[in-house]
C-alpha cells in the first residue's frame, strides 16, 4: 500500500486515509449488541429491545465511532511502517459521508522537527565560585540568633537585665505607639490606631515615622508631616503630605540568645555544641552554594544552547506546553488559599513565550543527548538519590522514598540528564572563573 504524504508546511502533514465501510460491518454489529443489551425502553424487558429499534436510535453515532476508531487505527499502522516520528496527537478530519461506501479521511499532524546545533565551543559562561568562610558561618549564626529574640521592656529588671540606662528607642528595639493621622486637619481611613507595635529598622513602616518613633521614650509624644509616596497602597492619601501624632506606650530591648552549647540544643544539636553547630552550618553552606553555582551555570548554558540551535517548534507541542503551565498557574492560586482559582480565567497566550522556550529547549536537549550519548546512568541516579538523601535525618528513608515511585526516579534521571549536559557544555564552551561572595551569589539570578 503506497502512502501519500502531503507537506501543509515546515511541520505540519497530510495523510489521507481510505477504507471501505464493508471493513466495520462485525464491529458495528457488536457494538449495537452491547448497546442493546443495557438499552431501557418501555414496554420492553432489559435487553429485549428490538435490534430494529437500536439501529434506530444508535445506528449513527456506532457508525461514526466505529469509523473514526478504524481511521485512527490505521493512521498509526501507517505511522509505524514509515518510521514517521509524531510531535503529539493527529486531527482526523472525516471527508466522506457517514454512509459513504468508501471512507475517507483526513489525518493532519506535525512531526518532530530537524534540530541543529550550533558551535557551542563559541559560548561564553561564567563559572562561579565562592567559599564558606568563619564569617558566612558567623552572619549565619547571626539570623538564627534573630529568629528567636524575645523582648524585655526599657529600664524594668529581667533575668537578662533591663536594657541599659538609655530608655530611648532604638534601632532594633519593638515599640508599641498610638497614633493618629490627619490630612488638613481631618482624620482619615487606615491612619489611626492603638497599640500598634514593630520593630525599629525592620522597614514595616514608612522611614519618617520610623525616624519620629526613634529616639522617643515612654509616653513621649512627637507631631510630624509625612509624605506618601504617590504608588502607596492606600489610594486616598498616596502623594499626599500628612500630619502624625505618635505617642510611645511601651518601648522593648531585643534580647539575643547566647552562643553556647544550649543554643546549638535549641538547633536539634545533640551532641558536640557550638562547634558541631558551625560545623553542620558550613555543611549546609556548601550544599547552597553548590546548588546556587550549578543552577547559575545550568541556566546560562541552557541559554547558550537555545542560541546555538535552529529548529522549527511543533504547534502542537507548544500548546500542550501553555496548558501545562496553565495547570500549574492554578494549583499555585490554590495554593495560596485564592478563591475558585480552578476557574480563574487565565488566558494561554501569557504563557507562549515561555511555552516556546521550554519546548525548544526540551527538543534540543534530546538531540544533544541522542548526539553525544549523554544519558543518565543508574550509577548517576543513585549517586543523586544519595546525595540529596544525606541532608535528611534518616538517608535511607528518603533513598527509599525515591525508588519507590518511578515518577520520583524520573525526576532524578531528568536531573542526572540535564547535569550531564551542563558538563559536557562547560567543558567545550569557553568558561570564566568568577569568585563572588556569599551575599553577591544569593543576589545572582
Amino acid at each position: 500500500m503506497s502512502v501519500q504524504i502531503e507537506n501543509l508546511g515546515a511541520l505540519e502533514r497530510k495523510i489521507t486515509l481510505n477504507f471501505a465501510k464493508s471493513e466495520l460491518a462485525a464491529t458495528r454489529e457488536a457494538r449495537l449488541k452491547k448497546l442493546g443489551k443495557n438499552l431501557k425502553m418501555a414496554g420492553f424487558r432489559p435487553g429485549k429491545v428490538p435490534a430494529k429499534i437500536v439501529e434506530q436510535q444508535y445506528g449513527m453515532q456506532v457508525d461514526f465511532e466505529a469509523q473514526f476508531d478504524r481511521a485512527s487505527e490505521l493512521f498509526f499502522e501507517i505511522t509505524k511502517k514509515e518510521n514517521i516520528l509524531l510531535a503529539g496527537q493527529p486531527r482526523l478530519e472525516p471527508k466522506s459521508d457517514i454512509g459513504a461506501d468508501n471512507i475517507v479521511f483526513d489525518a493532519i499532524f506535525e512531526v518532530f522537527p530537524e534540530v541543529k546545533i550550533g558551535d557551542l565551543s563559541k559560548a561564553e559562561i561564567t563559572r562561579h565560585t565562592t567559599e564558606v568562610t568563619d564569617a558566612e558561618i558567623d552572619r549565619t549564626i547571626d539570623m538564627l540568633r534573630k529568629q528567636r529574640v524575645h523582648f524585655h521592656p526599657r529600664g524594668e529588671d529581667h533575668g537578662h537585665g533591663d536594657g541599659g540606662a538609655n530608655k530611648a528607642a532604638q534601632v532594633g528595639d519593638r515599640v508599641t505607639v498610638d497614633f493618629v493621622g490627619t490630612l488638613d486637619g481631618v482624620e482619615f481611613a487606615g491612619g489611626k490606631a492603638e497599640g500598634f507595635s514593630f520593630v525599629l529598622g525592620e522597614g514595616r513602616m514608612l522611614p519618617e515615622f520610623e525616624a519620629a518613633a526613634t529616639g522617643l521614650s515612654k509616653d513621649e509624644s512627637k507631631t510630624f508631616p509625612l509624605a506618601f509616596p504617590a504608588d502607596y497602597h492606600g489610594k486616598d492619601v498616596a502623594g499626599k503630605t500628612a500630619e502624625f501624632k505618635i505617642t510611645l506606650k511601651q518601648v522593648e530591648w531585643p534580647h539575643l540568645p547566647e552562643v553556647n552549647d544550649e543554643f546549638a540544643l535549641s538547633l536539634g544539636i545533640a551532641e558536640g555544641g557550638v562547634a558541631k553547630m558551625r560545623e553542620e552550618i558550613s555543611q549546609n553552606l556548601t550544599r547552597e552554594i553548590k546548588r546556587r553555582t550549578q543552577t547559575l551555570l545550568k541556566n546560562q548554558v541552557m541559554e547558550a544552547l537555545a542560541k546555538a540551535s535552529e529548529l522549527d517548534l511543533p504547534k502542537t507541542l507548544v500548546a500542550q506546553e501553555q496548558e501545562r503551565l496553565v495547570q500549574m498557574a492554578r494549583q499555585d492560586l490554590t495554593q495560596r488559599g485564592v478563591p475558585n482559582a480552578k476557574d480563574a480565567p487565565i488566558p494561554v497566550e501569557m504563557f507562549t513565550a515561555q511555552a516556546e522556550q521550554r519546548v525548544k529547549l526540551g527538543l534540543v536537549l534530546n538531540e544533544l543527548v541522542k548526539q553525544k550519548d549523554l544519558k543518565a546512568t543508574p550509577e548517576q541516579i543513585k549517586a543523586e538519590i544519595e546525595e540529596q538523601a544525606s541532608s535528611y535525618e534518616d538517608p535511607k528513608e528518603v533513598t527509599r522514598w525515591y525508588y519507590s515511585d518511578p515518577s520520583r526516579l524520573g525526576d532524578i534521571e531528568s536531573l542526572v540528564l540535564e547535569n550531564n549536559v551542563v558538563k559536557y557544555v562547560s567543558e567545550i564552551a569557553k568558561v570564566a572563573d568568577k569568585a563572588v561572595t556569599f551575599e553577591e551569589l544569593s543576589q545572582l539570578n
